[in-house]
């Protein structure tokens, strides 16, 4: 797809991956709209970038038809790409989960995931546009105590294979792309950036590949892509 005037919606635009994404798809011309919890943050990074900021919680489900009509109103017309990065991490052992852990790291990840795609999807099919959906190379493999984080990634993989299987007849592609660890402020209790490490992967390397993947010819997609440090030892 040409990126240039394409109007994209990234969730959890204000920092990380997201931020990121939006910034470098900004810079090749498209019209993005970030998504946050934070309005006061959110509106002050669509500042710094250039993006049109829309508060949104991705586990308040009631919203998300009125946030996909504002949207098209926001950007002049319907979407052509739908980036869903917004998540949250929860983590503990078996034997010391708790159901809220689960409640809510699938609400935002899963359920709050599929059901603003829904919201999005006729303006989707109209213009024959684009679904990335972020998850993790902890969506490929589990680890300790990655129960309730890792399965919601693995229900992501799934949703993406589904969706594409659904969308191809209609000529929307729905693309994966699964990060293995990047230095941002996931999980972090204070949400503040984490600094660069030399060895691991930033948010600008995410940022690439999504993009790359958007600029492929429409009449190709790339189903899943999964990017890792070169050397993280």
């Amino acid at each position: 797809m040409q990126l240039k005037n394409a109007k994209v919606v990234v969730t959890g635009g204000s920092s990380g991956i997201g931020k990121a994404t939006a910034q470098l798809l900004i810079e090749k011309g498209a019209k993005v709209l970030i998504t946050g919890r934070n309005a006061e943050k959110l509106e002050k990074v669509a500042q710094e970038i250039g993006a049109t900021p829309l508060a949104l919680d991705m586990t308040d489900t009631e919203q998300f038809a009125a946030a996909a009509e504002k949207t098209q109103a926001l950007l002049d017309g319907p979407i052509d790409v739908l980036i869903n990065n917004a998540g949250i991490g929860e983590f503990a052992p078996l034997g010391e989960i708790q159901l809220a852990q689960f409640q809510s790291v699938y609400m935002t990840n899963v359920f709050g995931l599929s059901l603003l795609t829904q919201a999005f999807l006729p303006q989707l099919k109209a213009q024959k546009g684009n679904i990335v959906n972020i998850a993790s190379t902890a969506g490929l493999k589990g680890f300790a105590t990655g129960s309730i984080y890792s399965s919601s990634k693995f229900a992501v993989r799934g949703l993406t294979q589904c969706w594409q299987a659904e969308l191809r007849p209609h000529n929307v592609r729905v693309q994966l792309v699964n990060p293995s660890e990047v230095t941002t402020a996931f999980n972090q209790a204070n949400r503040a950036e984490r600094p660069e490490e030399a060895k691991k992967l930033r948010s600008q390397e995410i940022a690439h590949a999504i993009a790359s993947a958007l600029e492929m010819d429409d009449r190709g997609f790339i189903p899943e892509l999964t990017v890792w440090a070169t050397n993280p030892f």
